[in-house]
């Protein structure tokens, strides 16, 4: 396991990069009001959050101010260099919808940034919620991708993988309630972890309408970041049990196929030449795959 560094040139920074591929008992959390978002001291720029949320609200009745969690840094444990002791800890605190659109989507978005060499630190200000995305391998050994809808908020008609967000509604978690409580602070971790797994399963089984039965071998294999918008998103690989051309026929039916206009299922090199019209965070996904399949290449 390794930080990569970011270049200049390219849309993505790799916060996290696991080549090996974490186990659900090789990845934690610590769920902490420590790492909710710091309030900016530039009061017109924090008075901004509220004043888009309210512009957003007044175009759009339907929209939704919901939780999330918010990425705020890791912990790295590398055991004696078996695959079997490595370990990562996900530093996660709270955040909402609102408070993303107002930062991270904030026109002024920069702003809010610190300069730092510390990804914590730069963005102690944005809400950052952790996103999610797979890279799933169908039986026939093609990727999955997805082009995503004209008519989603952000980057419409762009090549994405499968993916969304864990959300912490699905374990019941609205506020950091335990506060200094051990015994549930370190349930409450648990349950998190969990759905960081989980939630990348429930994601491929909206978006491309697969059984959960047919995805197995799911490991977490880093987070990238999109330096537009300082966007993070953890990224897994997933086996599927099923050929592209059956996952085809089940895309048409999917929960949540209207979020994509197609389904494709490609080789290593064609997704290649597909990356320069993802989003950043994606492109990262890539590479964070490709660090792996080399990494296998070298066993």
């Amino acid at each position: 396991m390794e930080k990569a560094l970011a270049s200049a040139s390219l849309p993505f920074k790799l916060l996290l990069s696991c080549p090996s591929g974490l186990s659900p008992p090789q990845v934690s959390v610590a769920f902490d009001v420590a790492y909710d978002r710091i309030p900016h001291q530039d009061i017109q720029l924090e008075n901004s959050i509220s004043e888009i949320w309210d512009k957003k609200v007044q175009d759009n009745k339907s929209l939704y101010n919901g939780t999330k969690f918010r990425y705020g840094g890791h912990n790295l444990i590398c055991g004696d260099g078996s695959n079997q002791d490595s370990h990562v800890c996900l530093h996660l605190g709270l955040t909402d919808y609102r408070t993303f659109m107002g930062t991270n989507l904030n026109p002024q978005w920069e702003k809010f940034l610190v300069p730092s060499e510390d990804d914590s630190i730069r963005c102690q200000h944005t809400s950052s919620p952790l996103g999610n995305g797979a890279i799933v391998e169908t039986s026939d050994r093609k990727i999955i991708v997805l082009q995503r809808s004209t008519n989603v908020g952000e980057f419409p008609g762009h090549y994405v993988f499968p993916g969304g967000h864990p959300e912490p509604q699905e374990i019941g978690i609205t506020s950091h309630q335990y506060g200094k409580d051990l015994t549930g602070s370190e349930l409450i971790n648990k349950k998190v972890s969990q759905e960081m797994f989980d939630s990348i399963i429930r994601e491929v089984v909206e978006e491309i309408g697969v059984p959960a039965s047919t995805l197995y071998n799911t490991v977490f294999i880093g987070i990238s970041c999109r330096e537009l918008n300082v966007r993070p998103t953890a990224f897994f690989s997933i086996k599927c049990s099923l050929e592209s051309k059956e996952i085809q026929k089940l895309y048409v039916s999917a929960q949540d196929g209207y979020e994509s206009t197609q389904l494709y299922a490609v080789s290593l090199s064609e997704l290649e030449n597909m990356t320069s019209k993802m989003p950043g965070c994606h492109q990262g996904g890539f590479a964070l795959y490709k660090l792996m399949v080399d990494s296998l290449k070298n066993t």
